[in-house]
């Protein structure tokens, strides 16, 4: 599993992964929407933390040099 994501790509899905995280915790979001959300900032933060997102693969995207 090669690194596919740039640091900036990286920087970029954890600050939004937080946010999404942050939203359903704090209660400003909630219902299935919430759930959603939260679950879409889990994986934004494990693919930043691991540098490699899955989805790219089938489009052919490299964020990094």
């Amino acid at each position: 599993m090669k690194s596919n994501m740039s640091k900036t790509d990286r920087s970029i899905r954890a600050v939004v992964g937080l946010i999404f995280i942050a939203l359903y915790g704090m209660g400003l979001v909630s219902s299935t929407l919430g759930i959603i959300l939260a679950v879409v900032g889990v994986v934004f933060l494990i693919t930043a933390a691991v540098a490699f997102c899955p989805m790219y693969v089938p489009l052919k995207i490299k964020t990094n040099k």
